[in-house]
């Protein structure tokens, strides 16, 4: 584990103030570098980016990009005129070499969701993680902003709460979000390092401290409970654990189960927990019934599959992160069998992705959806996650009889498209398709797609059904007994939102 030291962020404050007058934002990147450079960024390439700051001269912007985004060397008396430098060697965040001055970490600037000027610190080189491999450096290297930690920062919810906990909090992307809503923050980590550069991640962005406690899983914060607990874990299922940042040292997805088994002890009433993993689709057996094995009791959970890969493919991906591929071939093919027979030994025989959230729920029968949902969704989530559980206590509260009593609207964007030969007097079938959050797609029948349709809350459900059945020349208490299902259905994928009359 590296045991380079880290900056102090005694003059964070003056080392922000000068970030930000040099338009050292997220938006100000963009301004400099241009759309394409800009991208390139998130995806580890530096090249567009060092053409582009070629012709910025000395200015403070310019300096500070090279400085601190592209880690390349600049003259002392530009740093000078774009920051208080003899503060900044003074707490380690450069180091002076003749008469040119170099970062010793990565700064990235990071807009905040309602507009916050935010910076994320990790090891130099890391600003994201993936696209280069990471071979050559050392296994306790801390990333900065990567897709898994905005993902997971995208879906968690957003309602003020007491206590948050961020879990393998890394460089701090998720303790930093949750400052603005939480009176209290916890971040942990099994790497000390890692909390070095949250402290420096929180102090650089002008947010409150946290307290931060070294350790794994949830052994550090002995029986604490929280109201909301995040982890962007090391989930990689791996043949050992090489790489602290990504791999969790369990055999499989042991850290990702335990993890969910033990997540719901912590919760407070009604808290949430949201995490990010792998889990094995084992030759023999359904993987939605191993994650609902995973799901502590008296915890309702939405868990989401967004990805699939068989084993070579996830293997040749994770190899590639740890630079591998640019090792002597042998070795690499070495390496590459051993994960091999890791999933061989464990029937494995693909690796799902995706996310899962628990609620703490005192119901007699907590709600366990699991679903594959590959598609393009609306970030942020974390509205539609409230919005899901919300939807599961209706559901709970309100059999099939309460259901053709209730009043519900279409929700709106929702779009209907109709599905057949070109010319034909009827569609094979109809589809309902969402345009927000998760946007989803649904088949429906005739009856389905006229009911939606007219759901304007004007109405009970029962008596739009009446009408239904006398425009189509059916049994009303046919249709009435076999249509509840589909509104269900409806309901708990977000398509019709049910209507508070007065007096209910």
């Amino acid at each position: 584990m590296s045991t380079t030291s880290l900056p102090t962020p005694d003059h964070a404050a003056e080392l922000r103030s000068a970030m930000l007058a040099a338009g050292f934002t997220a938006d100000g990147l963009l301004d400099l570098l241009g759309a394409p450079a800009y991208a390139a960024l998130a995806r580890s390439e530096t090249v567009p980016a060092l053409r582009a700051t070629r012709g910025g001269g000395d200015g403070p912007l310019a300096t500070l990009v090279r400085l601190f985004l592209l880690q390349q060397p600049v003259p002392y008396v530009h740093a000078a005129s774009a920051m208080p430098v003899e503060a900044a060697l003074a707490d380690g965040w450069l180091r002076r070499e003749g008469d040119e001055v170099h970062a010793t970490v990565d700064v990235r600037p990071y807009g905040g969701p309602d507009g916050e000027d935010w910076f994320i610190v990790s090891d130099l080189g890391c600003a994201v993680g993936g696209a280069g491999g990471i071979g050559s450096r050392e296994e306790g290297v801390v990333l900065g902003v990567g897709g898994a930690s905005t993902t997971l920062a995208g879906i968690t919810v957003r309602i003020p709460v007491g206590s948050a906990l961020d879990l393998g909090t890394g460089s701090g992307i998720q303790a930093l979000h949750a400052t603005r809503h939480a009176t209290r923050v916890t971040a942990t980590d099994v790497n000390p390092r890692a909390l070095g550069f949250t402290r420096l991640t929180l102090a650089l962005s002008g947010a409150p401290a946290a307290e931060l406690l070294t350790g794994s899983l949830f052994e550090p914060v002995g029986e604490a409970t929280y109201d909301l607990i995040v982890s962007n874990p090391p989930f990689v299922i791996s043949p050992g654990a090489r790489l602290t940042y990504r791999d969790g040292g369990m055999g499989g997805d042991d850290l990702c189960r335990t993890l969910v088994r033990e997540a719901g002890a912590r919760l407070n009433p009604g808290g949430y927990a949201q995490f990010l993993g792998n889990w094995q689709h084992v030759e023999g057996e359904d993987w939605r019934d191993r994650l609902r094995s995973w799901v502590p009791r008296g915890c309702d959970a939405w868990i989401v599959q967004r990805d699939v890969q068989d084993v070579t493919q996830y293997a040749e991906l994770w190899l590639r992160d740890a630079g591998d591929h640019r090792t002597d071939p042998a070795e690499y093919a070495q390496r590459y069998e051993d994960w091999l027979d890791e999933f061989d030994a464990r029937k494995t025989r693909s690796v799902g992705f995706g996310w899962i959230t628990l609620r703490r729920t005192d119901a007699a029968e907590p709600s366990i959806v699991v679903e594959e949902w590959p598609h393009t969704v609306e970030q942020p989530l974390g509205d539609a996650v409230l919005a899901h559980f919300a939807r599961q206590d209706y559901l709970r509260e309100h059999d099939d009889a309460a259901l053709l009593e209730a009043h519900f609207t279409l929700v709106e964007e929702v779009v209907q498209e109709q599905v057949g030969p070109p010319g034909a007097e009827d569609p094979e079938h109809v589809v309902l398709r969402q345009n927000r959050g998760m946007r989803r797609a649904t088949k429906v029948d005739t009856v389905g797609a006229g009911f939606a349709g007219v759901c304007d809350g004007s109405l009970s459900a029962g008596r739009i059904l009446d009408a239904i059945a006398q425009l189509m020349q059916e049994d009303p208490v046919v249709l009435r007994d076999r249509t509840p299902e589909a509104i269900r259905l409806l309901v708990e994928q977000g398509f019709l939102e049910p209507v508070t009359r007065p007096g209910q």
